[in-house]
């Protein structure tokens, strides 16, 4: 018979591809044990595991060189996702690459983006453009 913890949340696949895809600085203790559990039931992960961590670490540290390998590592392995996440940054090669190199962001113009966004699903139907306008200006 099985004792299960009640406290501690059961494993899904989503639970797991979080723990994977969290960068290592801000893995909890209980998801790097979770991430070796992982690892040495199925063998197979450890690669996804290594592959989810030096990407993460490409993009703040814009090691734009380590990317081309990485991008070829991860198209010649066997983790179908990797290969079609790869597959898809390869499409746009150029300007994932460029992004590692610059350290220009339009993040905040996609933050104005998905706040107006937000807003206008919020008040679809309720008001007219001058309030959408008055509440966005407020908003910011």
């Amino acid at each position: 018979m099985k004792v299960i913890d009640p406290q501690s949340p059961p494993l899904t696949a989503r639970r797991a591809s979080y723990s994977i895809v969290k960068r290592r600085e801000n893995r909890k203790s209980e998801d790097t044990k979770l991430l070796e559990q992982i690892v040495a039931e199925y063998p197979d992960l450890a690669l996804a595991v290594e592959l989810a961590d030096e990407f993460l670490l490409l993009l703040p540290q814009q090691r734009a060189d380590g990317f081309d390998k990485w991008l070829m590592q991860a198209m010649q392995s066997s983790l179908k996702p990797f290969e079609q996440f790869a597959q898809g940054l390869l499409e746009d090669y150029v300007a994932v690459k460029a992004s590692m190199m610059s350290s220009v962001s339009n993040g905040a113009v996609e933050g104005l983006n998905n706040r107006l966004k937000m807003l206008k699903r919020q008040m679809y139907g309720r008001a007219r453009l001058e309030l959408l306008s008055k509440r966005f200006i407020l908003a910011h």
